[in-house]
């Protein structure tokens, strides 16, 4: 019985996907935030979502809470109906990159990295970005229940890439055993590092101790490899906006994977208080 809703599932996104990619891009982006604005307000989410933001803000009033969690909606549809036309994007230039000189020796090097980036504005264009201007990676993706359509995801996600080096991998023991084996064979890797891992550990996030990974923090340190923060954020004319930060190390033995990990979430800490209807409030990030 699983198997068939799933399908049934599965069909229904493929078809709004479908959709998506018929209509010209301006188009399918207000309408999957229109609907996602809609329907996302009588969802579960949006109650986890004012909760967050309520903590993050508590200062704000309830209007403003409720018009960043709206646009957040609006900006959750949008990387929705952008996702199935990746491609498209960089083909019509949409990905501006900002101080690209941080990284242009890494790439004439051919050198390795740690990327990190958080869920703000697309944070699926992350990794086909890297790939195009260069930089062979390792990323880690969260599957879904629904087997059907996180092959469908994955293969879509796939799809964008130009390497054949770069990859994509489930988390959990294979993305452990995957990544730790790309940087041993020179590749670089990207964490999406904002969400709660249940095995993970606690560190300070908005002056609250949350569950989070630091395991890429520890592969820094041993391989002795740089960490280059992307600040990720949607600009004028539907165009998203990636800036990369300056290069740093974890090899400081008197610095902790913990105290380094509440200061990278000072950072990112930062890039939510100033775009924060770009971030994804709906996470129970905070539980």
């Amino acid at each position: 019985m699983k198997n068939i809703i799933y399908f049934f599932e599965y069909i229904i996104v493929f078809l709004i996907f479908f959709l998506f990619k018929l209509l010209p891009l301006n188009i399918s982006a207000k309408f999957a935030s229109f609907l996602f604005s809609t329907f996302g307000k009588l969802s579960g989410a949006n109650k986890t979502a004012i909760k967050n933001c309520k903590y993050v803000f508590p200062n704000m009033k309830e209007k403003e809470v409720k018009s960043i969690v709206k646009k957040s909606w609006d900006n959750l549809g949008r990387t929705i109906s952008e996702l199935p036309r990746l491609n498209y994007l960089f083909d019509k230039k949409k990905i501006n990159y900002n101080k690209i000189e941080n990284i242009e020796n890494l790439i004439k090097n051919n050198s390795q990295a740690i990327f990190i980036c958080i869920h703000q504005s697309n944070w699926e264009v992350v990794v086909p970005s890297l790939d195009r201007i260069g930089i062979n990676l390792g990323a880690v993706y969260r599957h879904i229940n629904n087997h059907f359509l996180d092959k469908l995801l994955l293969k879509i996600r796939t799809n964008s890439l130009v390497s054949s080096k770069s990859f994509y991998t489930p988390k959990g023991k294979k993305s452990a055993k995957d990544i730790t084996e790309a940087i041993r064979n020179s590749l670089s890797m990207l964490v999406v590092i904002d969400q709660k891992d249940s095995s993970g550990e606690e560190v300070l996030f908005f002056k609250r101790k949350v569950k989070t990974q630091t395991g890429f923090l520890k592969l820094a340190r041993k391989y002795k490899l740089p960490i280059i923060p992307i600040k990720n954020k949607r600009i004028n004319n539907g165009k998203i906006e990636l800036t990369f930060l300056e290069p740093f190390y974890h090899n400081d033995v008197n610095i902790s994977d913990n105290q380094m990990m509440e200061t990278i979430h000072c950072k990112i800490e930062e890039w939510i208080k100033s775009e924060p209807s770009q971030w994804f409030w709906q996470h129970k990030r905070f539980s």
